[in-house]
């Protein structure tokens, strides 16, 4: 796993809708990366690290707000965001 390009912000919370918002969208990839470090069985450090940027290590309350933040939404968007992407 490469580690994250920081070409896009990480919030440390995800600003919460029932829609696709445009944080969503930029951080799609993101979102992907977590689901399938998840189905991997990648470690929280490992996906904080990789995937978010954040040292755990450093920032261990930083990295684990962030990753339960991003992993939540990501769940929202395989359960229900997706069917926004779906629409016009």
């Amino acid at each position: 796993m490469s580690k994250r390009k920081a070409d896009t912000e990480l919030l440390n919370e995800v600003p919460w809708s029932d829609g696709l918002t445009d944080y969503d969208r930029k951080h799609f990839v993101v979102y992907l990366r977590l689901l399938d470090a998840c189905t991997a069985r990648a470690m929280d450090a490992e996906m904080s690290r990789i995937v978010l940027g954040i040292d755990p290590t450093k920032e261990p309350e930083r990295a684990k707000s962030v990753l339960d933040s991003h992993l939540r939404r990501a769940r929202w968007m395989t359960e229900h965001g997706y069917s926004h992407l779906l629409q016009k």
